[in-house]
């Protein structure tokens, strides 16, 4: 039941993004007055022109991809004269515009669902003028919002710099990619982290020639070693120009193209270059610093574990807060921080049962303990990798790449991660979160029926072969 004292609240919410439009519904459940501002649209940019649009165009991509795996299965496409089609071919205004249409919808119906419930939504830009009062700019003008609580949910935007400036046309940003009218055909990805992998592998698909400049040893220096090296040589083997141990230090414009030059004095030509080299929080001027608000160094906004500032009454959700860049942890946070401000049962932001996952193809999905805190001894744990290749569901499917990885802690066998490498393997990881979550041990999971044949069937036999027998 909500707490009295929420029924008389306001709540006014910077920034219309998973973090704060789950905040905003939390907030209406209990019965606050809620408002939110956005800026660029309900959604945000994990919905207009990040998570959702990158997901949808690795989606179409993964879909081209199937037709080498049906040729690998006995399945040909022909023409109508009987002749072999050998290769599919991307639209590439065709298929942006269908990416744009679907996160336009998606916005729709989040902005739909904050209005059943109650919640006003204001186009404009908003700033702190102190801890309880919010300035809106918008085009009809101005005005100025009173609250009892204030969630700042204003994101992150794209890093820029000043050697390598985007130009909206041949030099790019992830959020100016959808605006291409025709196919690169030489795409320099400068990044190879989550962002870079995800859309070099997404252009590879759709027919485009890439070159992938990383500046660590391998791609994806920051997910588990093993998925990271199935992911490069399935980049290599594709077709991939992988540049490791390759920092960049200038994007610039040719006449028909574009030079990406490296450090160590080599150039890369394109026709395009994608910019996927981090992104800075969206925290200055807007009054947070004015009314006290720690910063980090970063720019990102200081918070504890229940998304409180340093300012009573000011809490933060999301990319600017710098905790973990993910949609479903800054939807956590906001859902937290309202349960928190309205005096509802809440518990704080648990990282380590937090599900992660890295849109390639395979897919890479990970949760709770890493291998590197194994091998660093900051948990006692049992490792056991399991390959694919031997699931009778993989072999029907085409599947060659990809593994599944649990964690046990010694002694007990309770399940503390894992890791899966394999198409879709954001939908398989769920067992595995829901055995970290829940504390399972190895047995348990190892004695829950799975069907035969099936992927799943992998992860109850990585936890049978965990078994613990002292």
């Amino acid at each position: 039941m909500a707490p009295v004292n929420a029924r008389s609240s306001r709540v006014v919410i910077l920034g219309g993004g998973p973090g704060g439009y789950e905040a905003a519904l939390v907030a209406a459940q209990l019965g606050a007055d809620v408002t939110v501002v956005e800026r660029t649209g309900i959604g945000g940019a994990a919905v207009l022109t990040d998570c959702v649009p990158s997901k949808t165009l690795i989606s179409t991509a993964d879909y081209m991809s199937d037709f080498e795996t049906a040729a690998d299965l006995g399945v040909h496409l022909e023409d109508q004269e009987g002749d072999e089609v050998s290769d599919a071919v991307a639209d590439l205004p065709e298929v942006n515009r269908r990416v744009l249409q679907l996160a336009a919808a998606q916005s729709a119906d989040i902005t739909a669902r904050l209005a059943e419930v109650g919640i006003r939504t204001v186009a404009g830009a908003a700033s702190l003028t102190s801890p309880t009062t919010v300035r809106v700019e918008a085009e009809g003008g101005s005005e100025e919002l009173t609250a009892d609580v204030v969630l700042v949910a204003t994101g992150a935007a794209p890093r820029v710099m000043d050697t390598a400036v985007p130009d909206g046309e041949r030099i790019l940003t992830w959020q100016q990619i959808y605006d291409l009218r025709e196919l690169p055909e030489r795409l320099v990805v400068v990044g190879s982290g989550v962002t870079g992998a995800e859309l070099a592998q997404a252009y590879l698909g759709l027919g485009s020639e890439v070159v992938l400049v990383s500046s660590r040893d391998r791609v994806l220096p920051g997910e588990d070693p093993d998925a990271a090296t199935v992911i490069e040589d399935v980049f290599r083997k594709r077709g991939m120009e992988v540049l490791g141990r390759s920092r960049m230090e200038s994007v610039s414009r040719t006449a028909d193209g574009v030079l990406v030059r490296l450090v160590d004095g080599r150039e890369v030509t394109g026709t395009h270059a994608l910019l996927a080299v981090g992104s800075v929080p969206q925290t200055r001027g807007i009054g947070l610093e004015e009314i006290g608000v720690d910063l980090l160094a970063s720019g990102h906004i200081a918070v504890d574990k229940v998304s409180r500032t340093s300012v009573r009454g000011v809490y933060a959700a999301g990319d600017c807060t710098g905790v973990l860049p993910l949609a479903s942890v800054a939807a956590m946070q906001g859902r937290i921080a309202m349960s928190h401000a309205l005096g509802d049962a809440v518990a704080p932001l648990n990282l380590g049962v937090v599900s992660a996952n890295v849109f390639t193809d395979p897919e890479i999905a990970t949760v709770g303990i890493t291998q590197k805190d194994v091998d660093e001894h900051r948990v006692d744990a049992e490792v056991l990798m399991l390959s694919l290749a031997r699931n009778p569901r993989a072999k029907m499917l085409g599947i060659r790449d990809g593994f599944v990885k649990l964690f046990a802690q010694k002694g007990s066998g309770a399940v503390v991660g894992g890791v899966v490498v394999a198409p879709r393997a954001s939908e398989l990881i769920f067992p595995v979160t829901l055995a970290v979550q829940h504390r399972l041990n190895v047995d348990q999971v190892a004695s829950t029926f799975t069907v035969y044949p099936s992927l799943s069937g992998s992860v109850a036999e990585a936890a049978r072969r965990l078994h613990v027998t002292d």
